[in-house]
Parts: C-alpha cells; structure tokens; sequence
C-alpha cells in the first residue's frame, strides 16, 4: 500500500528537533545486536538509554504509521523512512467496498462540493448529484451531504454558549468560562491539545464537529433504521482537509464492538463513527484514475434523509448566509445568543470590523454604548497564536471566537484541490465563497427549522437540552502530557 498520489512531501529534513515535542512515550532504546546499522539522533541532551518509540517496525523493518499516533507534529516521519499510510487511504476504501458483509455510506461536506463543482465549471448541486452517481457506480449504498450533521452542531455550540453566558452572569467571573472556542477544526484542537496545554483547554467546546455528529447518526440512529449493527456500515467522509483523517482516528470517536474480539487477549475491537476520511483531492485523483469528469457524469437522484435539499431536489439548503467557509458557527450563535439572551434579533449580513489581516475579524452587539457580545473569527496560526496569549494573560475580551487553523478557513483546507497555475489562493477562495453562498440553486434556513433535525432530536435523543444529545453530540479534550521538550528549539 502507498501513498495517496494527493499527498505531497517537500523539504523535508531528517533531522528530529527535540523542540518538535514527540509525545508518545519513551521506550526503552533496543539492543544493538551485531550487524545493525547505527542510527543516531541528537536529541538535545537525553540520555542514551531512552528513544522516543515513533514509528512501530514489522519484521521486514518497514516503517509504519497509524494515524491514532499522529499529533501532526511534521517531526517524526523524514526522507529517512519508507513510510506507509495504513489508514484514512483511496486504497483502504476500494477494499473496504468489496467487502459484500457491509453497507457503505458516504458524506460529502459542502466545502468538497464547492471545491469539485469550481474544478469541473458546474454548480455546487450538479456536484452533488453527479457525486452521487460516482459513488454509487461504484457500488456505495447511501450519499449523503453534511447539512443534517452541520445543524446539529451549530444547535448545540448554541446551546453551549448561551449555558456558559449564563453561568459565567452568576458567578460574575467571565474570564473563568469565556471565551468560548470553537472545536470543529482538528488542527488547531491538536495544537491546543499538545502545545497549549491546560491553560486553554477548558475554553474550547465540547459539541462535536460535523463530521463527527454524522458518524453517530451514521452508526447510532441510520443504522437502526436500516436494521445493521454499526460493525456492517462502512463510513466515509469527504472532507476539505487531511486533519480530519486525525480526528476520525481520535479514540474518542470510538465505541466497542462487543460481537467481535481483536486480539488473542480477548480486547473488544472498537467501531469508529468515521471509519475513512478521503479530502476532495482524493476524490479528484479517484476520478482522474478513471477518466472520468464530473462535467459529464449524469446527475443521480439525491438521499434527501439526512441531505440539505430542497424536496423537489431544485436547491441545496443552508443554515447562515455570509462567510460560512468554515460552517458558520460565529454568525448562527451570535444571532441565537443575541436573541435568546437579550431579546435582540439581528438582521441582514453581520457588520464585521476587519482585524489587521483578512483572517481576523469581529462583531460585536452594542445597547446604549454598553457591549452586550463580542465574537471573533480567528483564521491560520497567527492569529490563533494572538487569541491564545489574550487568553493566558487574561486580556481576553471576547465571549466567542472561531478558531480555524487554515488561513481563509476549510473553503482553503490543504486537502482542497489546488488553485490553477497563475491564480492565486486567495482569489480560488473568493470564488469558492461566491459558488458557496450566492447561487441561485441556494436557499437559506435557521438550523432549527430542519424536520430533519427536528425530528431526530424528538425520537432519538429526547430533545434539546437533555442528557443523551450530550452523549452522542458533544466529546472531550484533554492538554497531551509531553514527555521530551527543548524549549530553545522551539520555533513559531
């Protein structure tokens, strides 16, 4: 198995910095036994007798990486190693279609639609169609889109935020409970995790990103429906980014499979709500492999169970109306809030001050001088790094930002397809946003007016506010305990 032909590796180093902050445990360093090659490490002054156990070896000594290893740290895997992918692959999911004892279902988020539909010159719903007729050609049961999912989260990070408001009015401490950070983004939930530590992590929301909230519908509710144990339904998401191929890994996302064992010790396997994650330029190269274009494929009738479309399949239905790259969560909790908490409905397109780039912006609610809510959208490192150091230091003023690792959010994921030669990013962005929001095949929605959602959440988990939603929507985070660090060699 190899690489997918979308993964690209440049300059890269085989030089380990210990300032790169590997986590996984030290195991003691193996015998040499006579006849090995040496390899050597400068390890900033760690002692010889303990290595970082990166990478597990089989008995060929090939390098192998599972995914529920990787921090994303970029410091472990070098030009130095044959390294294989074993997980989240193209290949893994031709194999896992053949397998006729499953179903297989795939999400399509809108961010990879508008990225194909832009590539082939088609609308974001002609994609879709034709998405679906790919996969199904291939022999997938169900295509969905994320819409049903998207709604759920941003109804709970609702709920989640008014609920901190509230409790952070009595205790009339609102630094100890604000910011509320969004989650949604498993690039910055693993830096936060692994190089921001316990100071932040209590901020960060716990509701479940979209993805995650279709892997339990998928698995949980879907899979009643149709009568399969969630063991039976292969699950696959396409995503804008390879990060997420991390958070479908993330042991969290699991629960056990108590029909089957995994291991002569009698450990129960363990179902994932996502099992493969493939980005959109995955999909391309699918297509690509096959000769075959989207521009030409026929349009398939759409799953409108969980789907954002309209019933006569003529518009594809959204949830906010304006810089909704990243799902939108700033705009639709500031509107819920600014309602539920104040009495106070805000019209039309949000007035947004501009920050000192285009990755950094905020709004903010205002009677009488007085500032009722300030939200903010925090897009790419930079910026994440400046709302981090507020927080420590207790400068922080906002009562919600929207953390998006990438810059220009996931419409700019790095699994997205890449701009053409001579156009610029930022100019691919512009456009994917106009396809995104201001099609004519688009209409738009409050998350809470879904029959979908509403009624999921009526005969499935009990309605809002009740425990199970907290169960199956919403997840933990935890600061990752670093085990070798040089400070010195840290750089940002």
């Amino acid at each position: 198995m190899s690489f997918s032909s979308a993964i690209k590796l440049a300059d890269l180093s085989d030089y380990i910095a210990p300032g790169q902050s590997c986590v996984k445990p030290i195991m003691p360093a193996a015998k040499k036994e006579r006849g090995q090659a040496a390899v050597s490490l400068d390890l900033g002054g760690l002692s010889d007798g303990l290595r970082p156990n990166l990478i597990n070896k089989t008995t060929q000594q090939t390098a192998k990486v599972s995914l529920t290893d990787c921090l994303a740290c970029s410091g472990c895997v070098t030009s130095a190693e044959t390294v294989l992918i074993q997980q989240q692959s193209v290949a893994e999911f031709y194999e896992k279609l053949a397998n006729p004892a499953s179903i297989t279902i795939v999400t399509i988020s809108p961010q990879a639609r508008t990225s194909l539909a832009a590539y082939f010159g088609i609308t974001p719903l002609s994609a879709f169609k034709r998405l679906t007729s790919f996969f199904k050609s291939l022999g997938v049961g169900y295509v969905f889109d994320t819409t049903c999912s998207g709604d759920f989260s941003l109804i709970e990070a609702q709920e989640e935020f008014v609920s901190r408001y509230r409790e952070a009015q009595q205790t009339g401490n609102f630094q100890q409970s604000l910011p509320l950070l969004a989650s949604s983004c498993p690039g910055w939930i693993c830096y936060a995790e692994k190089s921001v530590g316990a100071e932040i992590i209590p901020f960060i929301s716990s509701t479940k990103s979209p993805q995650q909230v279709m892997g339990s519908i998928v698995k949980r509710f879907f899979a009643e429906q149709i009568q399969r144990p969630g063991s039976q339904i292969y699950h696959v998401a396409i995503m804008p980014c390879y990060d997420k191929k991390l958070e479908a890994s993330r042991a969290d996302f699991a629960v056990p499979d108590e029909s089957t064992m995994s291991d002569q010790d009698g450990a129960e396997s363990s179902i994932r709500d996502v099992d493969t994650v493939l980005t959109t330029g995955e999909v391309l190269d699918m297509l690509n492999e096959k000769n075959l274009s989207l521009g030409s494929l026929p349009d398939s009738p759409i799953d409108r169970m969980f789907s954002g479309v309209t019933e006569d399949e003529s518009a594809l239905i959204g949830s906010v109306e304006q810089r909704a790259g990243s799902d939108g969560y700033l705009e639709s909790i500031f509107r819920y809030a600014a309602k539920e908490l104040f009495g106070k409905t805000v019209e039309g397109p949000l007035q947004y001050k501009m920050g000192r780039n285009n990755d950094l912006r905020e709004i903010v609610l205002e009677e009488n001088g007085q500032v009722l809510l300030k939200f903010a959208a925090a897009y790419g490192f930079r910026n994440i790094q400046n709302i981090v150091q507020k927080i420590k230091r207790k400068k922080a003023d906002f009562h919600y930002v929207e953390i998006m690792a990438c810059p220009g959010g996931c419409l700019s994921g790095g699994g997205q397809i890449k701009p053409a030669e001579g156009k610029k990013a930022r100019e691919l962005l512009e456009d994917l946003e106009i396809l995104l929001h201001h099609s004519n095949e688009r209409t738009v929605r409050d998350p809470r007016e879904n029959e979908t959602v509403q009624r999921l959440y009526r005969d499935w988990l009990g309605g809002i506010g009740s425990e199970k939603p907290k169960e199956m929507l919403h997840t933990q985070y935890r600061a990752v305990e670093k085990t070798l660090a040089n400070p010195l060699t840290e750089k940002w």
